[in-house]
């Protein structure tokens, strides 16, 4: 990944994002702009996953959420579903030994009872591989959808908490039944491809996220790229509803 040493100085380095969530966006245009089917890249934007893991590490993110799949991308077409969910098993099986070694810790979150069975065990083979790893957590949205995890995590609570009064739940109550419990809210949310929405994406955990898009294809988000929003967020006034004191 190309990188640029007076980019790099200009990040101020006390204020890394402990999290950062990316909507990796533009993989089929990047394929299209080359007369080339959508398919590959996929391939193409996949091919570089390992490398921003190495460098959110390096610059000290704690945390990675790519939004790999989402509950409404199966309604896209079926060999491209196909090829995503073939694309996920073939990762699983290549890098995630080397990840592991790397220190990184995989969890996934979002309703996977509804991929087949090799890929549901390669995915909690992966997470009990790394289950000790503390370099950085690798977090892969799969068929995940905001609004699902906000309403599972309340059908969840109330399944331990039948008797509750609802009129005193809190977001507190709920939050440990979110499927990122005990992983800190987004800091920097990143979308690339040029669209600025977020998708269903997270939806609790961006409350007071700071959001950065780019028009940068996901194929093409390189560490120049990386730099370029860790030096935007480093210069954010992050207030969280309080005012700016001097």
């Amino acid at each position: 990944m190309s990188t640029n040493s007076s980019l790099v100085s200009q990040i101020n380095k006390s204020r890394i994002p402990e999290h950062i969530a990316i909507i990796m966006d533009g993989n089929g245009r990047w394929a299209q702009k080359r007369h080339m089917p959508r398919t590959v890249g996929h391939a193409k934007g996949a091919a570089g996953v390992k490398a921003l893991v190495e460098c959110c590490a390096k610059r000290g993110v704690k945390y990675l959420t790519l939004f790999a799949f989402s509950t409404e991308n199966w309604q896209r077409p079926e060999d491209e579903v196909s090829t995503l969910m073939g694309m996920f098993v073939q990762y699983l099986e290549r890098e995630m030994p080397s990840l592991a070694a790397s220190g990184v810790r995989l969890k996934v979150i979002g309703d996977i009872s509804v991929f087949g069975p090799e890929l549901q065990a390669r995915i909690r083979a992966a997470e009990e591989l790394t289950a000790s790893n503390s370099e950085i957590t690798l977090v892969v949205a799969a068929n995940y959808g905001g609004q699902w995890d906000i309403v599972q995590s309340f059908k969840n609570w109330y399944a331990t908490h039948p008797t509750a009064n609802l009129n005193e739940l809190t977001a507190k109550q709920l939050e440990p039944y979110l499927s990122t419990a005990g992983i800190p809210d987004v800091d920097l949310l990143i979308r690339t491809g040029g669209e600025q929405r977020v998708s269903n994406f997270l939806l609790w955990q961006l409350a007071y996220a700071e959001l950065y898009f780019t028009d940068v294809l996901w194929p093409e988000f390189d560490q120049l790229q990386l730099d370029l929003a860790l030096r935007w967020y480093s210069s954010r006034d992050r207030r969280f509803g309080k005012i700016k004191t001097c």
